[in-house]
């Protein structure tokens, strides 16, 4: 008998407490549990345009640190020809450091989680300083 394939989807909300990248796969692989995911795709949206979502190594913290600094380095605050600065000095870099990276992410999923490799996680990037509730929507499709 062929199964029919299904979709399932729901926001989560990653609370930041400013700039840097917060993990957040296991909240993910929960959720696939929870519906009972077991292989097919997972589409990862964030919902903001001054942070966006990446992968990245997950052992080594000074991958992080010097991922923020790059970003730091090629879109500074206090640029004097940008004119977007309706929220703040990091308001028009938010939304390039955003723009460089990606507010949607598709991961396969096997084995019911995500088949992410050994040393990956899913980071929320936030790109501005103070603390945001930052929307991300999971969808599942396959069986």
């Amino acid at each position: 008998m062929t199964e029919t394939p299904r979709h399932a989807q729901t926001t989560l909300t990653i609370e930041t407490r400013g700039t840097g990248l917060y993990p957040f796969s296991g909240s993910v692989d929960r959720w696939l549990r929870e519906i009972g995911a077991r292989m097919g795709v997972a589409t990862i949206f964030c919902r903001h345009t001054s942070a966006s979502l990446t992968i990245q190594e997950n052992a080594d913290p000074a991958v992080l640190h010097d991922l923020s600094e790059f970003f730091d380095r090629i879109a500074p605050e206090n640029t004097p020809w940008f004119r977007h600065m309706q929220e703040g000095p990091d308001d028009m870099p938010a939304h390039i450091r955003s723009a460089l990276t990606d507010v949607s992410l598709t991961v396969p999923v096997s084995g019911g989680g995500l088949a992410l490799g050994t040393w990956q996680e899913i980071y929320l990037f936030e790109h501005r300083r103070i603390p945001h509730a930052r929307v991300v929507v999971l969808h599942f499709a396959g069986y």
